[in-house]
């Protein structure tokens, strides 16, 4: 039987055709055309200085602990189940008592406003926006009563260093405090600053020490420079009127005497959830629940402190295992993509700590970037959970997931 010919239509051409018409409204076509956090990256790449996006991609010596972090995420192999009727999933899940969108902290990270001038404001904005906790770095550009100021909606986490002074230590809490601020994250992993050997080679030391290559290539980049030369210059916010050089600060910021035995002494002058970041062995997570600590991040500060430090999500079954379902459990540490955060809810986490990849979308495009990123999570975990045959994150088990040996 022959086919009879036609003329085409136009209404059968228009939906192959990948362009559009010309029009007089902004776009950002290559935020448009990215599809993953991979390809943030890329683009992120294009538009910062190296030697800040080194700040952000890179870790402590050989960087060891990044690429088994990455690696572990590799092994995760998914045990979907067929014929279970998933056509609609919920990712909506429950921290510290209240309903968030997606199991997704946004992890506190130092400088943000080095990758773009709108710095922490953009990304908690967007975080608000898209119903995600956002966490301030004690090592914030902004200081937690301008944020708040400047982005009122949306759940906040404060993260603390425990300085050697007591007293400044409580002038911090107090500030989260009168911000309004939900829990305090209280990193243990930094006794000392870790060897960041692409920090050093590019100058951002403290004090800075920029190379003459590093600047050259920072002028390539007129459109970060401009923006820099006409905001407000970079400080530690938080620490505004400490009459310090930033050298001096530095070494106040790690104490490498802090001891179990201060905890208490924080629970009591914060007086609210208290989540422990760092921890990496079973011993240490035990002793904590002990002492009545809300949560812990299983993390080694993303590769940054230690090479060669534990990889979290290979001892997320074990930690929780021990300490049972009466502790909340974050993880972090290359966390690149929906299934990354579905793995880890799977093997026990209640949600993942991201950093790295909506630093990207800062350095990529500003807030529009950071949106751009929650959109690739939540299209990422939305279909594997499909895929999964599973329709809430509150289902996810270690029946759906294991870690293959190679």
């Amino acid at each position: 039987m022959s086919v009879k010919r036609q003329f085409p239509r136009w209404s059968s051409i228009k939906p192959m055709l990948g362009w559009s018409w010309p029009t007089f409204q902004r776009r950002d076509r290559g935020l448009e055309r990215a599809l993953t956090v991979s390809d943030l990256r890329d683009l992120s790449a294009k538009r910062v200085p190296r030697s800040v996006f080194d700040y952000v991609e890179g870790g402590a010596l050989q960087e060891l602990s990044i690429q088994r972090a990455k690696d572990a995420f590799k092994r995760v192999e998914f045990r979907p189940r067929v014929l279970t009727g998933v056509a609609n999933v919920d990712l909506t899940t429950t921290i510290l008592g209240k309903s968030t969108s997606m199991p997704i902290i946004f992890a506190p990270t130092g400088y943000s406003r080095m990758m773009h001038y709108r710095g922490e404001y953009a990304v908690a904005s967007s975080a608000a926006r898209n119903d995600l906790i956002y966490s301030l770095s004690t090592m914030g550009t902004v200081s937690p009563e301008d944020l708040v100021g400047a982005t009122p909606g949306g759940r906040k986490w404060f993260q603390l260093y425990l300085w050697q002074n007591r007293d400044q230590s409580r002038d911090f809490i107090q500030q989260a405090k009168r911000a309004g601020f939900e829990a305090l994250v209280l990193t243990v992993d930094t006794p000392v600053s870790g060897q960041r050997l692409r920090d050093t080679r590019n100058g951002l030391t403290v004090p800075p020490k920029i190379t003459m290559k590093t600047f050259l290539n920072m002028s390539t980049k007129p459109k970060w420079w401009a923006n820099m030369l006409t905001t407000p210059p970079l400080e530690f916010a938080a620490m505004r009127g400490y009459d310090r050089s930033l050298f001096e600060l530095a070494q106040l910021i790690f104490d490498p005497t802090v001891t179990m035995k201060d905890i208490p002494w924080l629970q009591k002058e914060w007086g609210g959830p208290l989540i422990v970041k760092g921890v990496q062995t079973v011993e240490d997570a035990l002793a904590l629940k002990k002492l009545g600590v809300q949560g812990i991040v299983l993390s080694n500060h993303g590769g940054r402190q230690m090479d060669r430090g534990t990889v979290p999500l290979e001892i997320l079954p074990e930690v929780r295992a021990a300490v049972g379902k009466s502790m909340e459990i974050y993880i972090d540490g290359s966390v690149l993509n929906g299934g990354d955060v579905l793995a880890a809810v799977a093997l026990g986490a209640n949600a993942a700590l991201i950093g790295r990849p909506y630093l990207y979308g800062l350095m990529a495009a500003g807030e529009a970037g950071v949106d751009r990123m929650s959109d690739i999570f939540r299209l990422e975990m939305d279909n594997t959970m499909k895929l999964l045959g599973v329709g809430k994150t509150s289902d996810l088990g270690p029946q759906h997931v294991r870690l293959r040996s190679h």
